[in-house]
């Protein structure tokens, strides 16, 4: 089989991993920078893995799959997993517990109209940018006074509001590669803490595996991650997700990856 890495970075541990795996088991693995590499003329590989999100990289996706290439994930669900505001109307209308989400042209827009009578700030909000990137907005806001300073320094970004749900402080991170799903702790970006260390979390709340796999069907994802919370009650609330997340340091998962890329590539 050929299998091509849509990556600028193929040294990644997951995608370095995955591609020594399929190595050893015989199958070609090409690699497509899509910040310096052309679309492959000819007859395009068995199936790609589309890890690079850059605007460059989702075009270079696009194009494979008008000629007929498999696109692990689709350039339409890496998309969608973009924009948090799409994300989140996915999510509800698909009866997925999600954090109640309200979105905004720009940052200084909302400050600037935003008193003391604006409900989403009588209690903390989490503002994030719409449009999920590297090195993208992530802030908890406790008052209209740090809204304006946040809108400072970023007045044009146009941002989702969520709802604070108080919780422990601590992300649950599920990463999923078909149906296996991993899972780890981290403390959130957003504790007094700052974000931590990974750690191992062996035992999964009941339901939340399934969870993720649902999320998984209505997003037509196959690799990705969810983001989720514990509520104060014990529930879970999804809070992101996202499109071939990185995925470090889960034992067995690049064997679940190249797995399932010989399984799309035969598909």
């Amino acid at each position: 089989m050929r299998i091509g890495l849509i990556t600028d970075n193929p040294g990644h541990p997951l995608l370095s991993a995955t591609a020594r795996l399929l190595g050893v088991s015989g199958h070609r693995v090409e690699v497509l920078d899509p910040g310096t590499a052309d679309e492959p003329d000819g007859v395009p590989a068995d199936v790609y893995l589309l890890k690079a999100h850059t605007p460059r990289g989702l075009d270079l996706a696009r194009s494979l799959e008008r000629r007929g290439a498999t696109v692990v994930n689709s350039a339409a669900a890496t998309t969608l997993c973009q924009d948090r505001t799409l994300m989140a109307e996915v999510a509800v209308r698909a009866g997925i517990p999600f954090a109640g989400t309200r979105t905004f042209a720009t940052l200084a827009g909302w400050a600037a109209g935003a008193g003391p009578e604006e409900r989403l700030l009588r209690s903390p909000v989490v503002v994030k940018s719409r449009h999920n990137r590297r090195e993208d907005l992530v802030a908890r806001v406790d008052d209209t006074e740090a809204l304006r300073a946040l809108a400072l320094a970023w007045p044009d970004e146009p941002v989702v509001v969520q709802e604070f749900a108080p919780n422990s402080g601590w992300d649950h991170k599920l990463w999923a590669v078909g149906d296996q799903v991993f899972a780890a702790l981290r403390r959130s970006e957003l504790s007094p803490e700052g974000r931590g260390p990974t750690l191992p979390l062996p035992h999964l709340p009941t339901g939340w595996a399934d969870l993720t796999r649902r999320v998984g069907e209505v997003f037509a994802l196959d690799v990705y991650g969810v983001d989720i919370i514990a509520t104060a009650g014990g529930a879970p609330l999804i809070v992101d997700v996202n499109a071939f997340p990185g995925i470090r340091h889960q034992p067995g998962a690049p064997e679940a990856l190249s797995e399932l890329a010989v399984r799309r590539a035969k598909g």
